[in-house]
């Protein structure tokens, strides 16, 4: 009986981990409407719309990746976040004072070393590889 809970608790989370993946989905596709009806009205597209349109792709790019392979890669927030960053420098930039922009500008590049830290964490030391039940690789 303790199995059955605990194979319906883990459907059931799983089945609202897709519908919130699907939710976040739609919510983006309808941002990325809202940005092209802007640009359409506005009759123009400016760098940081372009830089709002590539933080909306990592967004769908982040929800396939994690509906896929089931798995988030830390590294894919990181990448949002420091186009997030050069996005508000690029927009904001001429009304910020100088220890501002240092600020702003130091976080993005802790942004970029930490990814490179994760990135060669990952190659070092990487995860041992699941082995699959009954295969002729498994230690007996």
């Amino acid at each position: 009986m303790d199995n059955l809970y605990k194979k319906f608790g883990t459907k059931s989370l799983k089945i609202c981990e897709h519908g919130i993946l699907i939710i976040i989905a739609i919510a983006t596709l309808f941002a990325i409407g809202d940005e092209v009806k802007v640009m359409i009205e506005r009759g123009s597209v400016t760098l940081a719309d372009l830089l709002l349109m590539f933080i909306y792709l990592e967004v769908l790019a982040m929800v396939a990746n994690y509906a896929e392979v089931g798995k988030l890669p830390i590294r894919m927030p990181i990448y949002i976040a420091i186009v997030a960053i050069a996005r508000y420098i690029i927009l904001d930039m001429k009304g910020m004072d100088e220890w501002r922009v240092l600020a702003v500008s130091v976080a993005a590049l802790i942004l970029a070393i930490t990814v490179l830290a994760i990135r060669y964490g990952q190659l070092a030391w990487p995860y041992p590889k699941e082995e699959k039940p009954g295969s002729d690789n498994s230690k007996r």
